[in-house]
């Protein structure tokens, strides 16, 4: 099975290309759909975030008011490091169980979409790693655009993440969709074709049909030792 790692920054195209996957039919773990189930009314990802931000911070329903917690951490980068602290471990089970679930389906490629796939330190279990870049002003303007948010604004929660020069280092592959979207398409494509290829031996020995295969082999190599002992 091969895990194919997925990143980028905000308003950088991320979900995009993340869509176009899926579109052409690879399944994709959404890191970001995992963290809103880890935190819905009474979970235990719930309570915590509920425990260390306080009431303020929950709807009238009760649900995390996902807006208002987000002012909170990208203005202060401590309370974004203590929240990142408390769901890192609901979000990495979540994943996991995804993981398991596509495993199980058969899935030979999956794509892990993954905000803070190296901060994380997850792109380990991931191989390529793509980040999906864009020069800071198309950024700054996309973000201005999308959020209706002023420059200042756009610039703060730029700057509230980890640079994308940075990202840009330690991918395997980049995709540039700083330009037209037929020209980040013509990438993606190239792309899809690079990740689309034959597993390795080692990629297919852990995927379902491989540990198939391997039971299958053993069994039968057993059942064959044993006739030929019984003779």
């Amino acid at each position: 099975m091969r895990l194919v790692g997925l990143t980028g920054g905000i308003a950088s195209g991320k979900s995009t290309i993340s869509n176009l996957f899926k579109s052409n039919g690879v399944p994709v773990v959404d890191a970001d759909i995992v963290a809103r189930d880890v935190v819905k009314k009474g979970s235990g990802g719930w309570k915590k975030v509920v425990k260390a931000f306080g009431n303020d911070i929950l709807l009238e329903n009760g649900e995390i008011d996902r807006a208002r917690l987000g002012q909170i951490v990208f203005s202060d980068p401590e309370k974004r490091q203590l929240l990142n602290r408390i769901l890192a471990p609901y979000i990495s089970s979540g994943i996991f169980w995804e993981i398991a679930k596509l495993w199980f389906k058969g899935a030979k490629v999956i794509v892990l979409d993954i905000p803070l796939l190296f901060e994380a330190k997850m792109d380990r279990w991931t191989a390529p790693t793509i980040v999906v870049w864009v020069d800071p002003e198309t950024q700054i303007n996309r973000l201005m655009v999308r959020d209706t948010i002023s420059e200042e604004q756009a610039r703060n929660r730029i700057n509230a993440q980890t640079p994308l020069e940075w990202k840009k280092t330690k991918a395997d592959i980049v995709i540039n969709n700083s330009g037209t979207v037929d020209e980040t398409k013509l990438q993606f494509e190239k792309v899809l074709t690079q990740i689309s290829r034959p597993l390795s031996w080692k990629e297919f020995a852990i995927s379902r049909d491989g540990l198939l295969s391997i039971l299958i082999s053993v069994t039968v190599g057993a059942l064959a030792l044993q006739k030929n002992l019984s003779c």
